[in-house]
């Protein structure tokens, strides 16, 4: 317990730094994408690579894929039939908001820090189904909600997913995984390195961008997304541990990934269908603080 709650102190300590260092100046808005580069582009993907390298895929961890796009239409599902009396607006808001998992710039370091390799490839697979739900399927259908005119296409929706080098470094290692081939040990070497640095980055990344401003009409709207979002998780948490047909690893990984804030790309998909910026982003940093405590109580209690 001292182990976990020490770890979690710390990746909090780094989200705050990341806060406060913006806040005195040190860092600008604009030092958020520069990190988010680095993170996207060189650090996860290395880290993709590492623990992939380190283990003998079980086949079964491939149903980690369909459990992300199952647990996604959960969300979505919901956030719509909860609001189904409501204008379409709120329901296209919901459907974007409560749905999705922050899982390589959040969830990651946990299980990174916390986890084995067999836990890192689960929660990578995870999000790969994950990415397809947040790359542009959860906008689509949101999108067929308000009645938007013009809809992203499955081509156009494909290629952006195969633009994301993290989903890219999923499929390329999973399959030699599969075929239980090994990169070149300098190529493991680099990413063990590179890797390494992931959870700091992500973590100091959150700080940076973390931002909540919120009229005080639109707090229930806030709750309502934020208890059932929430509520959800817990469901799935529990669910997945107790009767998951796993092994331990792979159980305790779903209810920690289950845990995880909404996906960060959120706020812009609302956008895009001129909905309430601010208020998606009062959300998405709301749902980083409870996923912090929620999965930090789940270490404590699963490991």
């Amino acid at each position: 317990m001292t182990a976990v709650l020490t770890k979690a102190f710390a990746f909090v300590a780094i989200i705050a730094m990341g806060y406060i260092l913006k806040r005195v100046g040190f860092f600008h808005a604009k030092d958020f994408y520069l990190i988010s580069n680095i993170v996207v582009k060189i650090t996860l993907p290395a880290a993709i690579v590492s623990n992939f390298s380190k283990i003998t895929m079980d086949y079964s961890l491939l149903a980690m894929c369909v459990i992300g796009l199952l647990c996604n239409f959960v969300t979505i599902a919901v956030g719509y039939g909860i609001n189904i009396r409501k204008p379409k607006e709120t329901r296209a808001f919901a459907m974007l908001n409560m749905s999705g998992y922050n899982i390589g710039n959040f969830t990651m370091p946990f299980v990174q820090s916390f986890l084995s390799p067999v836990g890192f490839a689960a929660t990578s697979l995870f999000d790969a189904g994950n990415s397809i739900m947040c790359t542009g399927m959860t906008f689509t259908l949101a999108g067929m909600v308000v009645g938007e005119d013009e809809k992203p296409s499955l081509p156009g929706m494909t290629k952006k997913l195969f633009s994301s080098i993290p989903f890219d470094a999923y499929i390329v290692m999973t399959i030699l995984s599969i075929l239980k081939l090994q990169l070149p040990a300098v190529m493991i070497s680099f990413a063990d390195t590179a890797g390494g640095a992931n959870a700091f980055l992500a973590l100091l990344m959150l700080g940076i961008g973390f931002e909540i401003h919120m009229d005080r009409e639109k707090i229930a709207q806030i709750v309502q997304i934020l208890v059932m979002r929430y509520g959800i998780a817990v469901l799935m948490a529990v669910g997945f541990y107790f009767f998951a047909p796993f092994g331990l690893e792979v159980r305790q990984t779903l209810a920690i990934v289950s845990l995880g804030p909404v996906a960060s790309i959120a706020p812009a998909f609302t956008g895009a269908l001129n909905g309430d910026v601010e208020m998606a982003s009062a959300v998405n940093s709301l749902s980083i603080i409870i996923s912090i405590a929620a999965i930090t109580a789940a270490l404590i209690i699963l490991l």
